[in-house]
Parts: C-alpha cells; sequence; structure tokens
C-alpha cells in the first residue's frame, strides 16, 4: 500500500510531462493543395470539430472551399460569391467576397462583399438563403453561440462599424444591430465565450488613438453593447478564448509605431494577464485545448512571416514555424487531430496552398 500512492505520482508527473512536451512540439507536414484558380486571395478559414469539415473564404475561386481534416483532402465548393473585385485595377478587399464562414452544424454561414451572408445547407450545399445586414461593404469577421443559437457578423468597413445578430433557427430572423461609434479603424474578430454567453469582439482602434484598443462585450440575445474592455498598445484584430478565463488577442503593431507582441486578457477581470513580445501584424488567432495552445499568424517578426505557438497555461512563446509570403492571416486546427492549418496565397514568394503543421516528434 504505501507504493501506490507516490508510484500514482510519479505516473501523473510523467504523463503530463510527455503531454507538455507533445503539445509544445509542432513540425510542418504535406501541404493541400487547392484545386481551380490559383489562390492568390482569401480570408478567414474555420474547422467544424463535429463534422472535421475545414471551411476556407477562397475569393480566388469565388468559393468557400471544403477539406476533410481526417485525410486532408478537399471534397467539395460552396460557388456564387462576388470573389475579387477591382477598382482601377486592383482589389477592392473591402467588397470582395467571401470573407468570414463559420457552420453550425447543419448550416454554413459566409460573409460575402456585398454586406450579405449566405447560409447554406452543409450536408447538400444548396443555398438556404442570403441574408443582407444593411451596409454597402462586406461582411466579414463572424461567431456562433451555440446555446442560443444566435449568429453575429461583423462590417467592418462602415462608418461607424457595425455587427448584426441573427437567430440561427429556422426562418433566421434579425435580433439586432450593435453600432461602434467610438471605433475608428473598423470592428474585427468576434468570439463566444462559453463561460458567461457572452460575444467578445476585437476593436482596433478607439477615437482615433491608434494605441487604444478594446473588446467589445455583446449579449447575444438582446443584441446589446454591454461594455468596452480598454487595451492598451495594442491594435486588437483576432481574438480566440483559452482557459480560465484567458483570451488571446492578436495586435496589428509591427514595431515601428506600436509595438510587436500578443496580448492576453481575463474575460473575469477586463486586464491584461500577459503580453508575449516580438509576434506583431497578426490578423486571425486561435486556440485549441487538445495542444492547450493559441496560435497566431504573425507577418510582423525578424524572421519574416511566421505561425507563433503559444502555451495557453503559461501564456508563453513556445515555438515559432516560418512560412513563406503570400501574405499569410489565417488560422485554424482541429481538436481531433492536433493539426493547425495555414492558408498562403499565391503571391509575393508563397505557394497558393493550405500548409498543415502536426504535434509530435
Amino acid at each position: 500500500m504505501p507504493l501506490i500512492k507516490p508510484l500514482a505520482l510519479i505516473l501523473a508527473t510523467l504523463c503530463c510531462a510527455l503531454g507538455s512536451a507533445h503539445a509544445d512540439n509542432l513540425h510542418e507536414v504535406d501541404p493541400i493543395s487547392v484545386p481551380g484558380a490559383a489562390l492568390q486571395s482569401f480570408d478567414i478559414s474555420f474547422i467544424d470539430q463535429a463534422s472535421q469539415h475545414y471551411y476556407l473564404a477562397d475569393r480566388s475561386n469565388q468559393s468557400v472551399d471544403i477539406f476533410d481534416v481526417r485525410t486532408d483532402r478537399f471534397i467539395g465548393r460552396v460557388d456564387g460569391f462576388v470573389g475579387v473585385r477591382l477598382k482601377n485595377g486592383k482589389p477592392q478587399g473591402n467588397r470582395s467576397g467571401p470573407n468570414g464562414v463559420l457552420s453550425t452544424g447543419r448550416e454554413i454561414w459566409a460573409g460575402d462583399g456585398d454586406s450579405s451572408v449566405r447560409v447554406v445547407d452543409a450536408s447538400t450545399l444548396q443555398l438556404r438563403q442570403v441574408l443582407s445586414t444593411g451596409g454597402s461593404t462586406r461582411l466579414d469577421e463572424m461567431a456562433y453561440d451555440p446555446k442560443d443559437q444566435v449568429f453575429i457578423g461583423v462590417n467592418n468597413a462602415e462608418n461607424p462599424p457595425f455587427a448584426t445578430l441573427f437567430s440561427t433557427q429556422d426562418g433566421h430572423t434579425a435580433i439586432g444591430k450593435v453600432l461602434f461609434p467610438d471605433a475608428s479603424d473598423g470592428a474585427e474578430q468576434p468570439q463566444y465565450n462559453a463561460e458567461d454567453g457572452l460575444f467578445y469582439l476585437a476593436i482596433p482602434e478607439i477615437e482615433q488613438h491608434p494605441d487604444q484598443g478594446a473588446v467589445a462585450v455583446i449579449d447575444p440575445r438582446s443584441a446589446q453593447l454591454l461594455r468596452m474592455l480598454p487595451v492598451p498598445h495594442c491594435h486588437p484584430t483576432g481574438l480566440a478564448f483559452g482557459p480560465e478565463g484567458n483570451f488571446l488577442l492578436g495586435c496589428g503593431g509591427d514595431g515601428k509605431k506600436m509595438p510587436a507582441q500578443l496580448t492576453i486578457m481575463n474575460a473575469r477581470s477586463g486586464q491584461v494577464v500577459a503580453e508575449v513580445a516580438g509576434i506583431g501584424g497578426v490578423d486571425m488567432v486561435d486556440y485549441n485545448q487538445h495542444n492547450g495552445q493559441y496560435y497566431a499568424v504573425a507577418r510582423s517578426t525578424a524572421q519574416g512571416p511566421v505561425l507563433a505557438v503559444i502555451d495557453a497555461h503559461s501564456n508563453a512563446l513556445v515555438q515559432t514555424l516560418a512560412l513563406p509570403g503570400g501574405s499569410p492571416h489565417s488560422v485554424a486546427s482541429s481538436e481531433t487531430t492536433g493539426k493547425v492549418y495555414v492558408p498562403v496565397g499565391a503571391l509575393h514568394g508563397g505557394d497558393g496552398s493550405i500548409h498543415v503543421f502536426a504535434p509530435g516528434p
């Protein structure tokens, strides 16, 4: 009997140590090719953890591309988006699409360049409904509240920017609109916080102060802005919830006028709990519970574009993995396999494929 407890403690310690070492180590595996036109312009990516389907907003093919991340194979495409819109021969990102994309399980929701969200049956890939948000520019990033069955989508390029909430139940009725009159540089990635049942949304800049951002906290049931959490020294773009009520903010600073860093805040206190230096120019971020890690694609680092890996418990940078050019800014990960997916465009040194990183030695 005296040996049982020490042995159990030894095994538990060994298990945790092995798990941490395993989680801290990602390595690149074979990339995924994107069929059709070369992937030059794209936006958000999303993995439905139940189906293990990966959705990519592919503007070059005017579609949402679908891949099975269990096999890393292309399985289908939702067409009908506006694609890349040009003005004087130059792409207009704020009027192009698709942009944000997510899955509610039975439906795919994707924002387009005409201020609409296209709702598609996830089984048949047939269009169910087109919902307008009433703006003149793209519907960009989005999030889903599975408890109340509410969708939120952000019109980041309007003046002022705003978010629109819809029910995801049959009929897709509009719940309300939230304006951000003090946001002077758009509005970015929202996320649902299961702990308090609220949406949190990254606001890059308040009242034309580049070094002062915020996080808007929104009630999905009433479409009411509850409060704004100030974020100093960060131009917040991406947002992803991790453990202990914490969330990672991707910051747009490039180390020149603003520091190149990531910021980690706590939703319960509203306070900054950590800053990760040297990782800047970030758009979308992600959290993977399976690996215990946050992920950020950073375009402003000393070594060029990287996938940055942050331990979600110590809030420390544990790994950076080099990426080619191609303006990488989107990231998603699988809770089943632990793999991380980063699309890379076919311009500026990129290869137009989806780069895949797997945990393990």
